[in-house]
C-alpha cells in the first residue's frame, strides 16, 4: 500500500503545472513502477488486475481521506 502510495504522489507531483526536477521524479516513478509489478504478493493474487486495481483505488481513497481529515 506504502508503495502504491508513494507512486500516487510522485505522479502527482510529475503532473504538477511546473514541477521541479523531472528527471529524478521520472526515474522515481519507473523504480516505483517495477517494485509494483514484480511484488512477490502478485503471484499468490487470484485476479492479478483486479487486485492491482483495487490497490490503485484503496491507496487513492486513502490519500483523499487524509486530506479530509486534516481540512479544518
Amino acid at each position: 500500500m506504502q508503495t502504491q502510495a508513494t507512486w500516487n504522489a510522485t505522479y502527482e507531483a510529475l503532473a504538477a503545472r511546473c514541477p521541479r526536477d523531472t528527471t529524478a521524479l521520472r526515474r522515481r516513478l519507473l523504480l516505483l513502477s517495477v517494485r509494483l509489478w514484480w511484488h512477490p504478493y502478485w503471484e499468490t493474487a487470484p485476479s492479478v488486475p483486479a487486485a492491482r486495481s483495487e490497490l490503485r483505488q484503496l491507496a487513492r481513497l486513502r490519500w483523499m481521506l487524509r486530506l479530509v481529515l486534516r481540512a479544518p
